[in-house]
């Protein structure tokens, strides 16, 4: 979460945004305390009540990180903790960006 919340402090915009969305049975009583927490400010708060959204979208494991397209598409996916917020895939998500849409 922390490297999530540095990434969209650097990239998000009208053009990139993290969506972290909690599962969390707890709710919002328990999301927003361990938030605070941890220092995040610069996510959005997203919770998931039915327990739905990881097998909608296949995610099977925790966390996962899908990263989507302006179109909804799917362009890759990550199972397993990362650091978001290196260098190198900064410069590879400010790149995939700036990709034209495919036609």
């Amino acid at each position: 979460m922390p490297t999530f919340n540095r990434l969209q402090a650097q990239l998000g915009g009208s053009a990139f945004e993290v969506v972290a969305v909690s599962v969390d049975r707890g709710g919002m009583k328990v999301v927003d305390p361990f938030l605070r927490e941890i220092g995040i400010v610069h996510l959005a708060k997203y919770l998931d009540p039915s327990g739905e959204v990881p097998g909608r979208l296949g995610a099977f494991g925790l966390p996962t990180t899908l990263l989507i397209d302006r179109q909804g598409q799917e362009l890759g996916r990550l199972v397993g903790p990362a650091e978001w917020d290196r260098a190198d895939m900064v410069d590879f998500l400010r790149k995939m960006i700036a990709r034209k849409p495919a036609s």
